[in-house]
């Protein structure tokens, strides 16, 4: 598979782990090509907190669960419907979490790139995160980002430190199959923009491209 596959066959997994738990061989190479990432100052500002514990996931899945409930009370009725057949989190039956982290202090307090934008840092946790869920797609392997949960929570569930910040809960695991379309557009939340609205030459266009549709 080369990249530009994987890269179209990428989904956010919710349904379709298998419930097997990942093997550490291939576990341990998709983190090696997260741990490949180019960052800011080469300082490698991650870190990824490996969650197998079943009670652990258990524990965060029902706070997950508490969380999608309160986000869905907050929706008219219209959207509210929409929503409520989206499966939000695959937490236990991926059997596996990838919590991952960001360090600003990484680096000391002189690093190269980060002097006038400061959220190069966090944006380097990014490409960590995309070389991950490209090579697990390219392994076979499901990736669910989690993003209905209250940090305090997770910070205390798997100890970080004050000082460091938690970027994403993801779910890996082995999946039965990958959708082609994207849960979001198939369930009717939104759909995706062509390349020729976000595309622009030489200026941003005036008006307002910012859509909420």
């Amino acid at each position: 598979m080369d990249v530009f596959e994987a890269i179209l066959r990428r989904r956010d997994v919710r349904n379709e782990f298998s419930g097997e738990r990942i093997d550490e061989e291939r576990l341990v190479r998709i983190l090696g090509a997260a741990h490949s990432a180019p960052s800011v100052g080469n300082t490698q500002p991650w870190d990824f907190v490996v969650v197998q514990d079943p009670d652990t996931l258990a524990r965060f899945a029902a706070h997950v669960g508490e969380c999608r409930e309160d986000f869905a009370r907050s929706l008219p009725p219209d959207r509210r419907d929409t929503f409520n057949p989206i499966v939000i989190e695959g937490i236990e039956s991926s059997r596996t979490g990838v919590v991952v982290t960001y360090d600003p202090t990484r680096g000391g307090t002189h690093i190269l790139g980060r002097h006038t934008i400061d959220e190069t840092g966090r944006l380097s946790v990014a490409l960590a995160i995309q070389n991950l869920w490209l090579a697990a797609t390219a392994e076979g392997i499901g990736v669910g980002w989690v993003s209905f949960y209250q940090e305090p929570f997770l910070r205390a569930l798997v100890d970080v430190p004050e000082h460091v910040h938690i970027v994403a809960w993801l779910c890996v695991g082995p999946v039965t199959a990958l959708q082609t379309v994207p849960d979001l557009e198939r369930f009717g939340w939104r759909e995706r923009r062509p390349l020729a609205e976000a595309m622009h030459r030489e200026r941003y266009p005036d008006g307002d491209v910012g859509s909420h549709r």
